[in-house]
């Protein structure tokens, strides 16, 4: 069996086709790449009852479904297969009675976004580059740059220079070259653009390089065995670029061509904070695309993303899921931060939080809780 069934990359806006041997970044019309599997072909030679037996207990055990061709690529630190946590006590409360958190705050560098460097570095280490560049409102700059430590790839990491403290801990730790700048994290785009233009660096940046959504597709690969091929009604995710729900709709996508799950799809809901709402105000405006969000701020730093490069890959799944887009202010979500922690125990950041109470009513539905707060 291969150890990938990786066919192509594809554009979403006008279908173009690209290798997935090849360091290609954007679409020539501009769009993000998609990554294409080889679906019919897995589905005759797999089942998902053969995938539950595996003992592998990291993101890895989907190897088919990832794009890393060769197993020797693969850059890991047992990364993925967190475990999704009843929340009793708040789904009481809520009318919910199966309330579950995916909890993501256990992986290595501690947020979901290691689920996304593995897979990237790991594709990177294979496409034989050398040095990535990319800005970040902080953990994903960590994990990119502890990843390409352990990959022997030099990282370069633009940040907000009023980031969590420790994701600029670990990026100076791992060797990474960490410049901050005085505004957002479109503010560090634009300076990583320009070394990007001028020294050749693979590009890195949320959605520019089609790979880092394979690694955050795993939580709904993962969502999916662990409630052993069923669906729940509702996921709730907070959203800053929106790659990790992008990449679970995807992933629930693959599932059905599979013949692993049936049914409609859960409803998803972006989450954003009201001081950086884009997404919000284009489902609420029924767009397509969502508009810059000016002077965005929030305590919840890791969705302050004024305008995402795939937010029409957002909208389109909230759309074809009949989900929704919801904004919570920064009062709110830090007292649900502290609820939370109170009825269940379970210490979440502020961008985990927002996403702590579903907007619908629903007999099951999963949250997500991301990295531990460390400066709060």
């Amino acid at each position: 069996m291969s150890f990938s069934y990786v066919s192509h990359l594809y554009c979403p806006k006008c279908e173009a086709k690209f290798s997935s041997q090849a360091a290609i970044q954007l679409c020539t019309c501009g769009s993000p790449l998609l990554v294409r599997y080889r679906l019919e072909e897995l589905k005759s030679s797999l089942g998902c009852s053969e995938l539950t037996a595996r003992t592998e207990r990291s993101l890895w055990r989907y190897h088919e479904l990832l794009p890393v061709e060769r197993a020797d690529n693969v850059v890991t630190l047992g990364e993925g297969f967190t475990p999704l946590l009843r929340m009793p006590n708040l789904g009481s409360g809520m009318g919910i009675p199966q309330l579950l958190m995916k909890d993501e705050g256990i992986t290595p560098t501690g947020s979901f976004k290691a689920r996304g460097a593995a897979v990237g570095v790991s594709k990177a280490k294979e496409l034989g580059v050398r040095e990535l560049a990319m800005p970040t409102n902080g953990n994903a700059g960590a994990a990119w740059a502890l990843y390409a430590a352990r990959a022997g790839i030099r990282a370069t990491i633009v940040m907000p220079a009023d980031a969590p403290e420790i994701t600029r801990k670990e990026c100076a730790a791992a060797g990474a070259c960490l410049y901050l700048v005085d505004g957002l994290i479109s503010d560090a785009g634009k300076i990583v653009a320009q070394a990007i233009a001028e020294e050749g660096l693979y590009d890195a940046s949320t959605l520019k390089e089609p790979y880092r959504i394979e690694g955050k597709k795993t939580m709904g690969l993962e969502i999916a065995e662990q409630l052993n091929w069923r669906l729940p009604d509702v996921i709730l995710y907070p959203t800053g670029g929106g790659v990790g729900l992008i990449g679970i709709f995807k992933a629930f996508q693959e599932l059905q061509a599979l013949g692993w799950v049936h049914g409609k799809l859960p409803r998803l809901v972006a989450v954003q904070a009201e001081g950086c709402a884009p997404i919000v105000q284009a489902w609420k405006e029924k767009k397509t695309e969502s508009a810059f969000w000016p002077a965005s701020s929030t305590v919840a730093f890791g969705i302050n993303v004024p305008k995402a490069l795939g937010d029409f890959l957002v909208l389109d799944a909230i759309y074809r899921t009949d989900g929704c887009a919801v904004a919570v202010d920064d009062r709110t979500l830090l007292r649900e931060q502290l609820r939370i922690a109170g009825e269940e125990g379970a210490f979440v950041c502020p961008e985990g939080a927002a996403a702590s109470r579903p907007p619908v009513c629903c007999e099951a539905a999963v949250g997500f809780g991301k990295r531990k707060p460390s400066s709060y």
